[in-house]
């Protein structure tokens, strides 16, 4: 399992190149269940046609999947809000390393383009900045609004983003004492109709019960944490579409938040405890239920970067089959982002591991090489 340089070798006929070529053999993961046995790197990208005439040639043996999927991660914010461009390079470099080559950045206040001009880095898919009422999201996050203002503000970030919109659907109610739904029904429609509009698919973060309904029957694409889905809202997530990033990793920590407000909100306390102990249960039943779920970490909030292993494990704990939680982070979440995996002439993004994925997704926390662009930069 060892890189080495080779002379060409190739076949006459086939394409003639100059530079340096990658050549990626072993079992290449193409799809769930389509394994070839070599690729080849060519200017950065895939072919499964051996090039002719290439003088330097790397080979890289071992386990190959696309580059891994992080759906909900926030490159550029800390706890506290946005951070340096320093601190933003070692939150992508720390993707990077455990394997994330592709990151839905679910909402941040930084302007993270200058990583786009970055070969070495994770290609990112923004949804502009979080969209909150005034008061009730977490303190320099998001733009905080009225909802006179939320399809002004809805349109400026689908314009700002890559695609995709972030609301907060709902938070603390400091006056009810517990998660409350965020936005009115009406100015919630038109604000996902404007979002529609402009092509971008919208999304919102979610922990509670009482904003799905709205936000499904409104024509949502997708929901963050979906906690409080039930047996009353799963069937129409099924029926509309609508997809799901549940952040286990996240979820995880509830308790722990639950306790630091159990004396001042102690019903959001409790509601925060129950939504935790049901959170394998909920999974399952969306995934049972034909509902899209996808591998999202939540980091650069409260959380480290680096997780997305992690919390693939999580949905295998959940219930969902080891093949199909591989499948959130790899070949059906960028089918589902609209992102290339491991075709001919796409990105030379991905990952090489000593064992197959498939067998044990423990496998994720140890890459052995991670290409990005046709360069193995770890």
């Amino acid at each position: 399992m060892s890189d080495e340089v080779n002379g060409d070798g190739a076949s006459p006929g086939l394409p003639h190149v100059k530079g340096r070529v990658l050549h990626v053999k072993g079992r290449v993961l193409v799809g769930a269940e389509e394994v070839r046995d070599e690729l080849w790197v060519v200017g950065g990208r895939i072919s499964y046609e051996r090039p002719r005439g290439a003088r330097e040639v790397t080979e890289v043996t071992g386990w190959v999947l696309p580059g891994l999927v992080d759906a909900h991660c926030h490159v550029g914010l800390d706890a506290h809000g946005p951070v340096d461009a320093d601190t933003a390079e070692q939150q992508a470099l720390t993707d990077r390393d455990a394997g994330t080559l592709l990151i839905r950045d679910a909402g941040s206040p930084s302007d993270t383009r200058w990583i786009d001009g970055r070969e070495d880095l994770p290609k990112i898919i923004r949804a502009g900045r979080h969209l909150a009422r005034t008061r009730r999201y977490i303190r320099n996050f998001a733009h905080e609004i009225e909802p006179a203002d939320l399809v002004e503000y809805v349109g400026r970030e689908a314009r700002r983003g890559d695609g995709w919109v972030k609301l907060v659907g709902d938070w603390i109610d400091r006056e009810a004492g517990d998660l409350t739904a965020c936005w009115p029904r009406a100015e919630v429609e038109a604000a996902i109709a404007e979002a529609h509009r402009l092509g971008a698919r919208v999304t919102a973060h979610c922990f509670a019960e009482d904003s799905l309904r709205d936000l499904v029957e409104a024509g949502i694409d997708c929901i963050e944490h979906a906690t409080g889905l039930t047996e009353d809202t799963i069937p129409l997530f099924a029926e509309r579409g609508v997809a799901i990033v549940p952040t286990l990793v996240n979820i995880a920590t509830f308790p722990k938040m639950a306790a630091g407000g159990e004396a001042k909100f102690p019903r959001w306390s409790a509601h925060m405890r129950r939504l935790h102990e049901r959170r394998y249960d909920t999974v399952r039943s969306a995934y049972d239920a034909g509902i899209g779920v996808y591998v999202g970490t939540d980091a650069g909030g409260s959380l480290p970067h680096g997780l997305v292993a992690a919390e693939v494990g999580e949905l295998v704990k959940a219930g969902i089959p080891p093949l199909q939680a591989l499948s959130a982070t790899a070949w059906g979440a960028r089918e589902w982002l609209g992102r290339p995996g491991l075709t001919e002439g796409a990105p030379a993004d991905l990952v090489v591991y000593e064992a197959d994925p498939r067998a044990d997704v423990r496998a994720l926390a140890e890459p052995l090489r991670v290409v990005v662009n046709g360069t193995v930069v770890a």
